[in-house]
């Protein structure tokens, strides 16, 4: 019995609500970041991802690994997770940056298939509302030191003070990194300076510092391996920087240097500065421990002020809680917009419907919200040290696919993203996360010895790194694709017209569909609820696309 094909009608057959439909405000958050868009010199886009690390998070997971376990195994511990951030974080910004696609839609292509991934954004979600509460407390914890806000109005406070840009897309972010980077850098040094020309002696107080729970200021390997694990948590920042570098324009011979200086700064970057302000946290709690106590120097408006009150005086607090407010306003606008991506991407897979990126800031926010009036500031080590186990797991799947398999030819050498192409569930990377996932949280439980408790963290990353080339070795990589990809090559800038919403996307977001009998766009592809992968059966052949149309893609 032979399939009829329904003839295409000349009317688009999906209008998208007004919101989602507006890219400068989506920001192509579910597609392929078009040619057309990335207007922005690499400099620009380095610049304002390096914005969204403003955050003093770090200041106060620094103190907490040093008060922990001590100074020098506090310290060592922040420098390899540093590292091995750094390490698996370059293969995924030069992807991001090359392919223009954001964690998710790397994801999708680098071993966990269509479905796979969902686990992986909520996992990414999670990492933003967790980082938005802890960024929002110490907002709120500023309030309350300069005006007297009670803690629970300035948690509310600081959720509605980033609405404005978070709501907007990538031009209101680079202006707002932009204008403001000047303040905060000079106020993230003053307190070094101060603190370096009035108390140079205490850095080696600092040195010698054992900790407040009686770690002692010697190595311990099971405090390094813990505060190692809490720092790592930290390796899912390097999303939030992919959703900025997929807007890196396309590298040619003119600028190859700026484009690498960009992506190696604004990539994995971002932890040599990160781990400088965790060690920095560290030592001006340690500084203002005498005068505001353990509770307060964890919270790092308390030790900053302390350490800039000698040279700024009455306008000290002022000072301290205006630099506050834009650090955490820099960074909580980063953790809105890349959580609306990744909720956006989520739900748009489950219940086939996309409203608009907009709509899922105000998911993120009410949910991290709800994080903070139940004290979420005072769980820091425990909600990291778990988190971190699964995070890494995620990383180092996709970081060993880019770096290994692909190489190796075991997997397409480019990312291949969307629904038409891909299996439901790829079990190498999926398979590999779950299982390293599975393995180190339960030894982070104690279930190993607390020596692997300490060290789950990379326990996970060992196995995901080994797990992914041997799954793709043995699956032949015949996960990856689930029919080839007939229109892959070309002239990636032509456009093509969807013939669903009768919009016109470059060759990269566009799929042959047998359904439509013609271009599909990624995003259509997606929602379509009543198609049930019918490109994939067997006997479906692959549609010759029309010849591009002449006219630009969305603005």
């Amino acid at each position: 019995m032979t399939e009829t094909v329904p003839t295409p009608k000349t009317e688009p057959r999906r209008r998208y609500a007004k919101l989602a439909a507006n890219e400068n405000r989506e920001d192509y958050s579910l597609r392929f970041a078009a040619h057309s868009f990335r207007r922005w010199r690499p400099l620009v886009v380095a610049t304002t991802a390096l914005g969204g690390i403003a955050y003093l998070a770090d200041f106060a997971i620094g103190a907490s690994i040093v008060f922990s376990y001590g100074f020098t195994s506090g310290v060592l511990a922040i420098l390899a997770a540093a590292l091995v951030i750094f390490v698996t974080g370059t293969p995924i910004a030069a992807a991001c940056a090359k392919y223009g696609v954001d964690m998710d839609l790397l994801t999708r292509g680098a071993g966990f298939g269509y479905f796979g991934s969902t686990l992986t954004s909520l996992v990414y979600a999670s990492f933003t509302v967790i980082f938005f509460a802890l960024e929002g407390s110490i907002m709120a914890q500023a309030f309350d030191l300069a005006l007297g806000v009670p803690l629970p109005i300035g948690y509310l406070l600081s959720t509605l003070i980033v609405l404005p840009f978070a709501l907007y897309g990538m031009g209101a972010l680079a202006k707002m990194q932009t204008w403001t980077q000047p303040l905060w850098i000079a106020g993230l040094i003053l307190p070094f300076v101060v603190v370096a020309v009035r108390e140079p002696d205490r850095l080696a107080e600092f040195a010698s510092f054992g900790g407040t729970a009686g770690a002692g200021s010697g190595f311990s390997a099971i405090g390094f391996g813990f505060g190692m694990g809490v720092a790592l948590s930290l390796i899912g920042q390097i999303g939030e920087q992919a959703d900025y570098l997929r807007f890196m324009p396309e590298k040619t011979a003119a600028n190859k240097r700026s484009w690498w200086a960009a992506v190696l700064a604004a990539g994995p970057g971002w932890v040599i500065l990160g781990a400088a302000k965790q060690i920095g946290g560290a030592l001006l709690a340690f500084l203002a421990l005498g005068a505001v106590g353990e509770a307060h120097a964890l919270e790092p408006i308390a030790p900053y002020l302390e350490a800039v009150k000698p040279a700024l005086g009455p306008v000290a607090l002022t000072f301290a809680a205006l630099f506050v407010v834009v650090s955490q306003i820099k960074i909580n606008t980063t953790n809105a917009y890349s959580g609306s991506l990744s909720f956006a991407n989520f739900f748009s897979r489950v219940l086939h419907r996309h409203p608009g990126r907009v709509w899922y800031v105000l998911v993120n926010c009410g949910i991290a919200l709800a994080l903070m009036e139940f004290g979420a500031f005072a769980l820091l080590n425990k909600i990291l040290g778990f988190y971190s186990n699964v995070a890494i797991a995620w990383i180092g799947a996709v970081c060993a696919d880019l770096l290994i398999v692909k190489p190796l030819g075991w997997s397409p050498r480019y990312v291949e993203f969307k629904r038409a192409y891909l299996h439901k569930i790829n079990p190498v990377g999926f398979g590999s996360m779950v299982f390293a996932s599975a393995v180190s949280i339960t030894a982070y439980f104690g279930a190993f010895g607390v020596y692997l408790a300490a060290f789950s963290p990379l326990l996970a990353l060992v196995i995901a790194v080994v797990c992914v080339p041997l799954l793709a070795r043995l699956t032949g990589g015949r996960y990856y694709l689930a029919r080839p990809n007939t229109v892959a090559t070309g002239d990636l800038r032509a456009t093509h017209e969807c013939t669903v919403c009768g919009d016109a996307y470059e060759l990269p977001d566009v799929a042959d569909c047998s359904r439509q009998q013609g271009a599909i766009c990624s995003l259509c592809c997606t929602l379509d609820a009543t198609c049930h992968d019918q490109c994939q059966h067997p006997g479906a052949s692959p549609v010759p696309l029309p010849m591009p149309v002449a006219r630009p893609p969305m603005p």
